[in-house]
């Protein structure tokens, strides 16, 4: 989101409004999973496993 300041540059707006959460907890599935879910998982754990690696790289 971004508002146009008196000079005519882009800045970037507070959105933490914009992010808030309903209240709703949603449980994933397995059974229920569908070639999309199954792919985003996948990506998921592999970027979970490479900011361990980066993590552990920079201790």
């Amino acid at each position: 989101m971004f508002q146009r300041n008196n000079e005519g540059n882009d800045r970037i707006t507070n959105t933490a409004g914009a992010f808030q959460s309903d209240g709703r907890d949603v449980e994933f599935s397995q059974e229920l999973a569908d070639r999309d879910d199954l792919v985003a998982q996948e990506r998921s754990k592999a970027a979970d496993q490479r900011a361990k690696a980066r993590k552990n790289n920079n201790q």
